[in-house]
């Protein structure tokens, strides 16, 4: 049985070179200071653009530009265009802390009075996708339930079929229903739990679940906490490859101080979105093989503003005690949360964009 590996370094390397129409002003100015770029904005805020080594997942980039390269086609499948309910299952031991600032980003997502630019803002561009009957994907999105498996029922060491058993031991508990019309399971692991192909090849991963192992066809995404394992990998840009160390330009500072569940929290928006857009896996991608489509948050991986691309993450934004968002949330929270492929622009989008 074939499981569609998603963001593999061959992958990437097939992509490589997909979306190059960079702005070449906007280049141009930020290369003249190799660092940062600073804009006279809002005082209590700095605006910066930081170079920074590639993580070592990838060596492809992505650019804000749009291109005629890029083949995003819709396949006729269905997209999540129902109020959608999110159910998280904690697999391992996690702190309350951590469990919050991962609760407030998603619940983010469907609160509309935070300031701008606004995790709400963000999703609206995931939002713009629909399906066959022009039906968009919901801006509604609740955490409808919660488990948590402190006991590590499958053990420490994950697949991506003992993922399905996860789910199912969660689904058989009952601490939430088998919700198969708008329901999404969302498995979160701790930072002592390794998952097949975890820092080499993946951060993480969407698909659906088989009937044979839960009993339903069921949407589901995996995330992990890389802040023991490679944070370098999965958390960046707040932590860079250790041939860095000593030279060139440090990490990042995380917005709300947590390497591992800062760096998740940008993951979890990545696979979210193409979840969303593609949840049986036959919906909006680009490329001909289904087991391994490239979908509308690989498009723009690495891209967190505009003059992205090169190396440079992109205009991001730097608080009074130095740590980087671009995005607001409920709570006062602040997040880095990638960008994503828009269909009205043909390029990647945010609501921190400068134009």
């Amino acid at each position: 049985m074939r499981f569609p590996v998603f963001k593999t370094k061959q992958r990437q390397k097939k992509k490589k070179g997909m979306a190059k129409a960079e702005k070449e002003s906007e280049v141009s100015n930020v290369e003249q200071n190799p660092q940062f770029q600073t804009l006279n904005t809002d005082p209590k805020f700095t605006k910066f653009n930081p170079k920074l080594p590639p993580r070592t997942l990838s060596s492809s980039k992505r650019f804000e530009g749009s291109s005629d390269l890029v083949r995003l086609r819709y396949h006729m499948g269905p997209v999540l265009s129902s109020p959608i309910n999110i159910y998280l299952i904690w697999y391992g031991k996690w702190a309350q802390s951590q469990k919050l600032l991962i609760k407030d980003f998603l619940n983010s997502i469907s609160t509309p009075h935070a300031p701008s630019p606004s995790v709400a803002d963000w999703w609206s561009t995931v939002a713009l996708y629909t399906d066959q009957t022009g039906a968009n994907i919901s801006r509604t999105l609740t955490i409808a339930g919660e488990y948590s498996d402190l006991r590590y029922s499958h053990g420490n060491q994950l697949t991506r079929l003992s993922v399905q058993q996860v789910i199912a031991s969660a689904v058989r508990s009952a601490p939430f229903p088998v919700d198969h019309r708008k329901g999404i399971y969302l498995i979160l692991t701790a930072p002592d739990v390794t998952m097949q192909d975890f820092c080499r090849a993946v951060c993480g991963f969407h698909y659906f679940t088989f009937p044979s192992m839960v009993g339903y066809t069921l949407p589901y995404a995996w995330v992990g906490n890389s802040g023991k394992q490679c944070p370098e990998v999965c958390a960046y840009p707040f932590a860079v490859p250790g041939y860095m160390a000593g030279g060139g330009p440090g990490e990042l500072s995380p917005p709300n101080g947590d390497v591992g569940v800062d760096g998740m929290i940008s993951v979890i928006g990545h696979e979210l979105a193409e979840l969303s857009s593609n949840p049986l896996v036959n919906a909006w991608y680009a490329g001909e093989d289904p087991t391994a489509p490239t979908e509308i948050g690989d498009l723009c991986e690495g891209l967190y503003g505009t003059g992205g691309g090169g190396g440079y993450i992109g205009q991001v934004m730097k608080d009074g005690k130095g740590r980087t968002f671009n995005l607001n949330g409920r709570n006062g929270r602040k997040f880095l949360v990638q960008w994503i492929w828009s269909p009205v622009l043909k390029a990647c989008a945010g609501p921190n964009a400068l134009d």
